[in-house]
């Protein structure tokens, strides 16, 4: 029968007894959802979706790992692949959201649109998230080694608040971007050939990035409460607020899948040439 063993000491890595059932379902459920956007990006070639799939097989690692943790809470380096690699892989997930609006932009030709200049946009947000990527999984490291738990967490902390500072920002310019497009909706009276598949991708991408924000204010929470806190000495928080909503993520992705949007994927995008609604801003404009 397993039992909690202590790593070095009276040093416990874990505070509880990680399920073998719940890890592997998110396992099964993160290969299936995972593979099925892949599908959908080899199929679209949409190769600027391939830092979500790394995401993606990083959830599969992390939770991989704590299906078989069960037995091994005296081994480091199971603890540290799932803590690690489900701590830092919304991040990803994070980076290729912040692409996608970018080539929404472009494919409807309206980057005058874009209150953060289209050249610096997507340069702008995944540095952002770089940086929260780099400082989580430091702390992560640090905590996972058994290095000092406050500075490990502290660290963690900074890397959350960088992220969902970055998430907000993001949403305020897509919110502001959809806002005076739509602004210009006399020219989709017109003008019936614009495409609408955008939308559904914006819509996507609120979706997803609400799901990501409360999945990093649910760590923050979990952070701020400590190692020995409610959160952290539970199993089943992680799996409500981080596991499912990055599921959902994932299926998300993939059910709205901005395939179009690849470079040579021209069928469906507006011409960038003849786009109605960048010509309906310029004669506005004209007017004025």
């Amino acid at each position: 029968m397993a039992e909690l063993k202590p790593y070095r000491g009276d040093y416990y890595l874990w505070l509880y007894l990680p399920s073998t059932v719940a890890g592997g379902i998110f396992t099964a459920l993160f290969v299936l959802s995972t593979a099925f956007v892949a599908w959908r990006m080899i199929k679209s070639r949409a190769w600027f979706c391939t830092v979500f799939i790394i995401g993606g097989l990083l959830q599969v690692v992390g939770y991989a790992a704590r299906s078989v943790a069960r037995d091994k809470t005296d081994q480091l380096i199971p603890y540290v692949i799932q803590s690690t690699f489900i701590l830092v892989s919304p991040a990803l997930f994070a980076a290729s959201v912040y692409m996608v609006l970018a080539r929404i932009i472009r494919s409807l030709n309206v980057e005058s649109l874009s209150i953060i200049p289209i050249r610096w946009l997507t340069k702008i947000f995944v540095a952002g998230d770089v940086v929260s990527f780099v400082v989580q999984a430091s702390g992560a490291g640090i905590m996972a080694s058994g290095g000092s738990m406050s500075t490990g967490e502290n660290i963690i902390l900074g890397g959350l608040f960088v992220q969902i500072i970055v998430f907000g920002v993001f949403v305020i310019t897509s919110a502001l971007f959809h806002k005076r497009y739509n602004s210009t909706q006399v020219a989709h009276v017109l003008y019936a050939a614009d495409n609408q598949d955008w939308m559904k991708i914006m819509h996507m991408l609120y979706a997803v990035s609400g799901l990501i924000m409360v999945r990093s204010i649910f760590r923050v929470v979990e952070y701020i409460m400590g190692h020995d806190g409610y959160l952290l000495a539970n199993e089943w928080p992680l799996y409500i607020f981080d596991a499912v909503l990055m599921f959902f993520v994932v299926v998300l992705f993939g059910w709205r899948f901005p395939g179009y949007l690849a470079k040579g994927n021209t069928k469906n995008a507006p011409d960038a040439e003849s786009s109605p609604s960048e010509q309906y801003i310029m004669d506005t404009r004209d007017k004025k």
